[in-house]
Protein backbone atom coordinates (compact mmCIF):
# COMPACT_ATOMS: atom_id res chain seq x y z
CA UNK A 1 0.00 0.00 0.00
CA UNK A 2 1.81 3.22 -0.62
CA UNK A 3 1.77 6.04 1.53
CA UNK A 4 -0.75 8.34 -0.40
CA UNK A 5 -2.87 5.46 -0.64
CA UNK A 6 -3.01 4.69 3.24
CA UNK A 7 -3.14 8.52 4.01
CA UNK A 8 -6.46 8.42 2.44
CA UNK A 9 -7.92 5.06 3.50
CA UNK A 10 -7.05 6.54 7.21
CA UNK A 11 -8.94 9.60 6.15
CA UNK A 12 -12.16 8.20 4.93
CA UNK A 13 -12.03 5.62 7.97
CA UNK A 14 -11.65 9.01 10.26
CA UNK A 15 -14.17 10.63 8.65
CA UNK A 16 -16.67 7.48 8.50
CA UNK A 17 -16.17 5.68 12.29
CA UNK A 18 -14.46 8.09 14.53
CA UNK A 19 -17.58 10.30 16.58
CA UNK A 20 -16.45 12.94 19.04
CA UNK A 21 -18.74 12.38 21.90
CA UNK A 22 -18.56 10.61 25.36
CA UNK A 23 -17.93 7.18 25.61
CA UNK A 24 -18.11 4.69 28.40
CA UNK A 25 -15.95 1.57 28.68
CA UNK A 26 -16.61 -1.58 30.13
CA UNK A 27 -14.14 -0.25 33.19
CA UNK A 28 -16.44 2.80 33.78
CA UNK A 29 -13.25 4.98 31.81
CA UNK A 30 -14.69 7.35 30.07
CA UNK A 31 -13.39 9.21 26.85
CA UNK A 32 -14.63 12.14 24.53
CA UNK A 33 -14.22 10.14 21.28
CA UNK A 34 -14.61 6.95 20.13
CA UNK A 35 -14.02 4.61 16.65
CA UNK A 36 -17.81 3.59 15.86
CA UNK A 37 -16.90 0.26 13.64
CA UNK A 38 -20.34 0.00 12.85
CA UNK A 39 -20.32 2.64 10.80
CA UNK A 40 -17.18 1.46 9.16
CA UNK A 41 -18.52 -1.80 8.25
CA UNK A 42 -22.14 -0.59 7.18
CA UNK A 43 -19.73 0.77 4.47
CA UNK A 44 -19.42 -1.44 1.38
CA UNK A 45 -16.64 -0.12 -0.30
CA UNK A 46 -14.47 0.98 2.74
CA UNK A 47 -14.92 -2.51 4.66
CA UNK A 48 -14.04 -3.84 0.85
CA UNK A 49 -10.94 -1.21 0.90
CA UNK A 50 -10.03 -1.87 4.69
CA UNK A 51 -10.10 -5.95 4.37
CA UNK A 52 -7.66 -5.50 1.21
CA UNK A 53 -5.09 -2.77 3.49
CA UNK A 54 -5.34 -5.65 6.39
CA UNK A 55 -4.88 -8.50 4.37
CA UNK A 56 -1.20 -7.40 4.24
CA UNK A 57 -0.78 -7.98 7.78
CA UNK A 58 -1.93 -11.36 8.04
CA UNK A 59 1.05 -13.68 8.52
CA UNK A 60 2.05 -15.61 6.01
CA UNK A 61 1.30 -18.80 7.90
CA UNK A 62 -2.16 -18.32 8.82
CA UNK A 63 -4.69 -20.92 8.51
CA UNK A 64 -7.64 -19.47 10.20
CA UNK A 65 -8.64 -16.01 10.83
CA UNK A 66 -10.60 -15.68 13.76
CA UNK A 67 -13.23 -12.88 14.28
CA UNK A 68 -14.40 -11.55 17.87
CA UNK A 69 -17.50 -10.99 18.51
CA UNK A 70 -19.21 -8.49 17.39
CA UNK A 71 -16.43 -6.05 16.35
CA UNK A 72 -14.39 -8.21 14.58
CA UNK A 73 -17.06 -10.46 12.53
CA UNK A 74 -17.71 -8.16 9.49
CA UNK A 75 -14.17 -8.06 9.43
CA UNK A 76 -13.21 -11.23 9.43
CA UNK A 77 -16.02 -12.11 6.78
CA UNK A 78 -14.67 -9.65 4.17
CA UNK A 79 -11.04 -10.62 5.61
CA UNK A 80 -11.73 -13.61 4.76
CA UNK A 81 -13.01 -13.04 1.20
CA UNK A 82 -9.50 -10.68 0.68
CA UNK A 83 -7.84 -13.72 1.70
CA UNK A 84 -9.00 -16.94 0.50
CA UNK A 85 -8.35 -18.10 4.31
CA UNK A 86 -10.97 -20.08 6.12
CA UNK A 87 -12.95 -17.77 9.12
CA UNK A 88 -14.08 -18.69 12.42
CA UNK A 89 -16.43 -16.69 14.87
CA UNK A 90 -15.93 -16.32 18.14
CA UNK A 91 -18.18 -15.66 21.40
CA UNK A 92 -17.74 -14.40 24.27
CA UNK A 93 -19.12 -17.25 25.82
CA UNK A 94 -20.95 -20.72 24.57
CA UNK A 95 -24.20 -19.99 23.20
CA UNK A 96 -26.90 -21.24 25.72
CA UNK A 97 -29.17 -22.91 22.58
CA UNK A 98 -28.64 -24.53 19.50
CA UNK A 99 -25.53 -25.37 18.61
CA UNK A 100 -23.89 -24.22 22.51
CA UNK A 101 -20.47 -23.62 20.77
CA UNK A 102 -18.06 -20.38 21.65
CA UNK A 103 -16.31 -21.14 18.23
CA UNK A 104 -18.19 -21.36 15.02
CA UNK A 105 -17.68 -21.61 11.32
CA UNK A 106 -14.43 -23.50 10.27
CA UNK A 107 -12.25 -25.75 12.67
CA UNK A 108 -9.17 -24.18 14.60
CA UNK A 109 -7.53 -27.97 16.68
CA UNK A 110 -4.24 -27.92 15.13
CA UNK A 111 -4.36 -24.72 12.69
CA UNK A 112 -2.34 -21.73 12.89
CA UNK A 113 -5.34 -18.97 14.02
CA UNK A 114 -5.00 -15.62 13.73
CA UNK A 115 -7.45 -13.01 15.55
CA UNK A 116 -9.06 -10.51 14.10
CA UNK A 117 -11.14 -7.57 16.22
CA UNK A 118 -12.28 -3.91 14.90
CA UNK A 119 -10.37 -1.79 18.07
CA UNK A 120 -7.17 -3.13 20.99
CA UNK A 121 -7.89 -0.95 24.19
CA UNK A 122 -6.55 -2.73 27.21
CA UNK A 123 -5.67 -6.00 25.12
CA UNK A 124 -7.90 -8.15 27.89
CA UNK A 125 -10.91 -8.94 24.96
CA UNK A 126 -8.24 -10.32 22.88
CA UNK A 127 -6.04 -12.53 25.28
CA UNK A 128 -9.01 -14.04 26.41
CA UNK A 129 -9.66 -15.27 23.31
CA UNK A 130 -6.43 -15.95 22.63
CA UNK A 131 -6.84 -18.70 25.89
CA UNK A 132 -9.84 -19.78 24.46
CA UNK A 133 -8.35 -20.64 20.99
CA UNK A 134 -4.97 -22.58 23.21
CA UNK A 135 -7.44 -24.50 25.55
CA UNK A 136 -8.79 -25.61 22.07
CA UNK A 137 -5.55 -26.76 20.43
CA UNK A 138 -5.29 -23.87 18.26
CA UNK A 139 -2.01 -21.55 18.41
CA UNK A 140 -2.53 -18.24 18.60
CA UNK A 141 0.59 -15.98 18.24
CA UNK A 142 -1.34 -12.97 16.44
CA UNK A 143 -3.71 -10.51 16.48
CA UNK A 144 -4.78 -7.76 14.07
CA UNK A 145 -7.25 -4.52 14.31
CA UNK A 146 -8.51 -1.86 12.36
CA UNK A 147 -7.43 0.57 15.03
CA UNK A 148 -5.00 0.16 18.36
CA UNK A 149 -5.97 2.86 20.94
CA UNK A 150 -2.47 3.79 23.50
CA UNK A 151 -4.43 1.79 26.95
CA UNK A 152 -2.07 -1.17 27.27
CA UNK A 153 -3.45 -3.67 24.87
CA UNK A 154 0.17 -4.46 23.15
CA UNK A 155 2.06 -4.58 26.21
CA UNK A 156 -0.54 -7.13 27.68
CA UNK A 157 -0.82 -9.17 24.62
CA UNK A 158 3.09 -8.97 24.20
CA UNK A 159 3.53 -10.54 27.93
CA UNK A 160 1.55 -13.23 26.50
CA UNK A 161 3.36 -13.99 23.17
CA UNK A 162 0.30 -12.41 20.90
CA UNK A 163 2.22 -10.01 18.48
CA UNK A 164 -0.63 -6.81 17.75
CA UNK A 165 -0.72 -5.67 14.00
CA UNK A 166 -2.86 -2.57 13.77
CA UNK A 167 -3.76 -1.35 10.59
CA UNK A 168 -3.88 2.01 12.31
CA UNK A 169 -2.96 3.70 15.26
CA UNK A 170 -5.12 6.75 17.07
CA UNK A 171 -2.21 8.95 16.15
CA UNK A 172 -2.79 7.78 12.65
CA UNK A 173 -6.34 8.81 12.50
CA UNK A 174 -5.91 12.61 13.90
CA UNK A 175 -2.76 12.67 11.37
CA UNK A 176 -4.45 11.05 8.53
CA UNK A 177 -1.67 8.44 7.95
CA UNK A 178 -2.21 4.47 7.64
CA UNK A 179 -0.09 1.47 9.56
CA UNK A 180 0.54 -0.22 6.22
CA UNK A 181 1.90 2.55 4.05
Amino acid sequence: MTVTTATSLAARIAEAACVSDAFTLVDGQVLDSYFDEYRLAADPQLLHDVADAMALLVPEDAEVLAGIELGGVPLVVALSAATGLRAAFLRRLPKRYGSKQQIEGSGVEGRRVVLVDDVVRSGGQLLAMARMLRVSGAPVTDALCVLERPLGGRLLLNEHSVRLHPLLTEADLSTGKGAAS
